[in-house]
């Protein structure tokens, strides 16, 4: 079979080609990337001076049974990879999806100094954003903790779903977002950049789509979805997290 790859030693055990391998017609490369990444400008490297390309996860199967996962773009005629380590989802969509999920938490691909798509205060925001563990997140968790409360962090409130909550509480079956206002479009604190309008306006109104996607998604299954700006003071979001907590039966200990 055409691009199967052969085992080199005895006992090797390649995974299986779902998990890895691009099944059909080559076009279907780009578009499933781009679900992957969470829409075509989530994989736009920009080189600065007009410049720009399109960043895309590469999938290699080991002899181990692994599959290993590296972000890809190029420059002219300059290519570079940066490895995403190994993956573990058994399909090949899931894969892709762990492996943007774990670009972004590592601030890839990386923008130009002399970045054309934005200004600079847009290309300052967007280096010190994070994927997880920002200040406003650690601040609220810690309340949380204070209060006697246990979560999950930085998880799936549906496995079958391909988002990602901040802090997660199984079983009352609520899940916390912290929104950061650059990215989700907050009305307060929201500002349109005024280069490369366009490209930022889509950006911001993807997000803010996939954000109401995701909430109507997860109060279809049951869930109580709790969004916080990461403006509002930590003691007004204890507040609106326990409120949800409570309408679920759960009741925290008294404050100290």
């Amino acid at each position: 079979m055409i691009g199967q790859p052969r085992a080199s030693a005895r006992g090797s055990r390649w995974p299986a080609e779902r998990a890895w391998r691009l099944v059909g017609a080559r076009k279907r490369a780009a578009s499933e990337q781009d679900k992957a990444a969470g829409g075509r400008a989530c994989r736009v490297v920009d080189h600065g001076n007009g410049r720009t390309s399109l960043a895309s996860v590469r999938l290699r199967p080991t002899a181990n049974g692994q599959v290993v996962a590296s972000l890809r773009w190029t420059d002219g005629r300059r290519s570079y990879t940066r490895g995403l380590g190994v993956v573990t989802a058994n399909t090949r969509a899931g894969n892709l999806a762990q492996a943007w999920s774990r670009a972004r938490d590592k601030g890839l691909p990386k923008v130009s100094d002399d970045s054309w798509a934005t200004s600079r205060a847009a290309r300052h925001v967007m280096r010190a954003n994070q994927g997880r563990d920002t200040k406003p997140e650690l601040l609220l968790r810690s309340r949380l903790y204070q209060r006697g409360l246990r979560y999950r962090v930085s998880a799936r409130p549906l496995p079958t779903l391909r988002r990602t909550a901040d802090i997660v509480f199984p079983r009352a079956k609520v899940a916390v977002f912290v929104d950061g206002c650059f990215w989700h479009g907050c009305p307060e604190h929201h500002r349109p950049s005024r280069s490369n309008a366009t490209f930022w306006r889509d950006k911001i109104e993807g997000n803010r789509a996939r954000d109401r996607e995701t909430n109507t998604v997860l109060r279809s299954e049951g869930w109580a979805v709790v969004r916080v700006w990461e403006h509002v003071e930590a003691a007004e979001a204890v507040d609106l997290v326990l409120a949800a907590l409570a309408e679920r039966g759960v009741a925290p200990r008294e404050s100290p």
